[in-house]
């Protein structure tokens, strides 16, 4: 979806750089990559460091970026321009508990497409000039803080991943534990650690999981996963709403 709306606006100027985030590496993106038939650059972030850096803390997020290298929106929610979001709609019949439970979910999160389109458009028209270019003290104050909590929360999933990428999976464990307890909001921290606990049984699904599959409770390393969590929040409060 991001290529064909690359597609319409390159010639106008812009250019889009997507980045999967993935602490398994290349091989764990590069089916997605392949399938869009990317013509723009498509990065792989094993380490997270866009996130760390840009203060991505969910997916999709977008940063703007404008022809001098200063970003004039930092990172929020970035539903692809155009189109419009189809009507929630039922599970596919047979899909494992856990996935049917991800999609009734998905399906009840709201995202201000509409408003965020307009706004994208209205950039690429304007640049410099567009009323959603922010200037350097607002992206700085949208930014948030990075208080001890953020700092150690980042510090701690970094040794995580290079723990569990060296086989010490128990003291990985340990260490996304603390992320998560750091800043609980951060969702790309919990999904990354979360997709790494799916069971051989979850078989194409495995990249999807993130909670404990039938039978697996027990086993469940975390205090929480995506459908307790964004059932606790409310699906309808998962992304922030576009502001100008």
């Amino acid at each position: 979806m991001w290529q064909a709306f690359r597609n319409e606006v390159h010639t106008r100027g812009l250019e889009i750089v997507t980045v999967g985030m993935d602490t398994l590496g290349a091989e764990s993106c590069r089916p997605f990559i392949e399938a869009a038939n990317a013509e723009h650059p498509s990065l792989i972030d094993i380490n997270h460091v866009m996130a760390e850096r840009f203060g991505v803390i969910n997916i999709p997020n977008g940063i703007w970026i404008d022809e001098e290298g200063i970003i004039v929106r930092p990172a929020e929610p970035a539903p692809v321009p155009g189109g419009k979001t189809p009507p929630p709609s039922a599970p596919p019949v047979g899909l494992p508990q856990r996935m049917t439970d991800i999609l009734t979910e998905a399906s009840k999160i709201v995202t201000d497409r509409d408003s965020y389109s307009a706004a994208l458009y209205d950039w690429i028209e304007h640049g410099s000039d567009s009323k959603f270019a922010l200037s350097p003290d607002e992206v700085i104050a949208r930014s948030g803080n990075r208080d001890t909590s953020t700092a150690e929360a980042s510090a701690h999933f970094s040794l995580a991943q290079h723990l569990w990428n060296t086989g010490q999976r128990d003291a990985a464990i340990k260490h996304f534990r603390e992320t998560h307890r750091l800043q609980p909001d951060n969702f790309s921290y919990k999904r990354q650690a979360w997709s790494l606990m799916a069971p051989p049984e979850a078989g194409p699904f495995a990249r999807f999981i993130q909670g404990p599959m039938e039978g697996q409770e027990s086993d469940w390393p975390f205090e929480s996963d995506w459908v307790t969590d964004v059932r606790a929040m409310g699906a309808e409060n998962y992304y922030p709403l576009f502001k100008e």
